[in-house]
C-alpha cells in the first residue's frame, strides 16, 4: 500500500481498512479503542494511523494528505491525548494542516490533557469548521453522525 510507505517517510504508523472514517490517533492503544468505539456507533474505521506520542505539524500535515486521498474516507476523526504533547500545540498544528491540506470532509477533534482547554479555544477560534468533541464516545458519535 502505497499509503503505508508516504505514511513511514514521516514516522507515522498507517495501516488502510475498508471504512469511511479516517482515524489520526497517538498512541496504538487509543488508536484501536478509538477504531472499536467508531465500529460500535454503526461505522467503519478507514485506518489506523498513529502519529506517536510527539507529532510535529509537518507529521500532521503529511497524515492529513494521507487520510484524505482516501476516497473512501467521508469524515475524519482525530483522537489526541496530550500528555507529553500538549493539546494547545496539538490544536494549532491541526488548524494549520487542516488550512495546508484543505479538509473538505467534516473533521471531528477529541483532546484531552495538558493545557486541553487552551487547546479547545484555538479550535474554536480558528474559523474553521472544525467539531469539537468532549470525549471518545462523543467523538465516535459525532464522526457517524457526519456521514450523513
Amino acid at each position: 500500500d502505497p499509503r503505508e510507505v508516504a505514511a513511514g517517510k514521516f514516522d507515522l504508523n498507517y495501516i488502510g481498512l475498508d471504512g469511511n472514517i479516517g482515524c489520526m490517533v497517538n498512541g496504538a492503544g487509543l488508536a484501536m479503542a478509538t477504531m472499536d468505539i467508531i465500529s460500535l456507533h454503526g461505522a467503519s474505521p478507514a485506518n489506523f494511523l498513529d502519529v506517536g506520542g510527539n507529532a510535529s505539524e509537518e507529521q500532521v500535515v503529511e497524515a492529513f494528505k494521507i487520510l484524505t486521498a482516501d476516497p473512501k474516507v467521508k469524515a475524519l476523526l482525530v483522537n489526541i491525548f496530550g500528555g507529553i504533547m500538549k493539546c494547545d500545540v496539538i490544536a494549532s498544528g491541526i488548524v494549520n494542516a487542516a488550512k495546508q491540506v484543505g479538509i473538505k470532509v467534516p473533521l471531528i477533534v477529541r483532546l484531552e490533557g495538558t493545557n486541553v482547554e487552551a487547546g479547545k479555544e484555538i479550535l474554536q477560534q480558528s474559523g474553521m469548521d472544525i467539531i469539537a468533541a468532549d470525549d471518545l464516545d462523543d467523538a465516535a458519535k459525532k464522526a457517524v453522525a457526519a456521514l450523513g
